[in-house]
Order: structure tokens, then sequence, then C-alpha cells
């Protein structure tokens, strides 16, 4: 059972009430943790969160059978990238210290980034000069991680 965060003042808060409401567009995918979103903005291309639903505070309220679902649909969330992107790795975080409550970031890693941030923290980007999330642009990208989760965790047909 997830210990239900209270504090509903964090901006993880405000775009999990905007998921469910259907008012979030970088919306990807709802798995059973909770909500895939891009990342406003697209720092690396295919950059996804996830948040929880229902918002909890972190890792450590979820118990033990929340915190393997929660971690599962990530590790999911990276494979749907490298599959969907190309991507040679993805890096996972989960901090919470800007915004206290749980969120996992999940950026794929390319071949082709510069030297100079290939093994750097995705932080090391300039946040500032990336492209903002753009609905029409990104819909596509959205759309086949969306998919590609979808097969990743549709249960298996019954015979």
């Amino acid at each position: 059972m997830t210990k239900p965060h209270r504090s509903g003042d964090t901006a993880i808060h405000r775009r999990v009430a905007a998921l469910n409401e259907g008012r979030e567009p970088t919306v990807v995918a709802r798995l059973r943790s909770g909500w895939v979103v891009l990342g406003d903005p697209q720092v690396l291309s295919g950059y996804c969160l996830l948040l929880p639903d229902p918002v909890c505070a972190d890792l450590n309220s979820l118990d033990e059978e929340g915190r393997a679902q929660f971690l599962s649909d990530m590790a999911a969330v990276g494979d749907a990238l490298l599959a969907v992107t190309g991507a040679k790795r993805c890096n996972y975080a989960i901090f919470g210290n800007l915004e206290p409550a749980l969120h996992a970031h999940i950026f794929p890693r390319y071949a082709d980034e510069p030297q100079a941030l290939a093994t750097a923290i995705p932080w090391a980007y300039d946040w500032s000069a990336a492209p903002p999330f753009d609905a029409t642009r990104d819909r596509l990208l959205a759309r086949r991680i969306g998919e590609e989760l979808d097969r990743l965790t549709r249960p298996p047909a019954q015979a």
C-alpha cells in the first residue's frame, strides 16, 4: 500500500492532476504505477519522467509491491526508449530534492552526444538551450514510446 503524500503543492501533484483530467499534453502512457510523460525541455530526445499515481513522498513510502512495480515500470520506460530511439543506454535518476514527491527521470543516451557531455550527467547540458516540449513535433515520438510500452507491459495472452 502507498502512503499518500499529504502535501499537494508540488509540480508532481499538479502534473498528475492534469494527467487525470486529460489536460497534460506531454502524456506518453499510463502504466500500473503511474504516468509516463515526455520531459520539458527535451534536453535529450525522448527524455521521460515516470510520475506515480497516486503521488507519494518517495520510494521508501511505497510498500514492497509498490516499489517493485514503480521500479519495473521505470525499467520498462528505459526498454521502450532503447527500442524507439536507438539510444545506446539509459540513465535513471530519482531525487525529489527540488520537487519533494516521488518521480523518476529516464534519459536516453546517444552515441553521437558531444564528447564533453557523453559521460556527464544529463544536468551538465544547457537546459535553457534545449528544445521545449512541442506537441506537434513530439506527438509521433510520444506515440511510438507509448506503443512500445503497451507491447512491453501488456499481460501475456491467455490460451
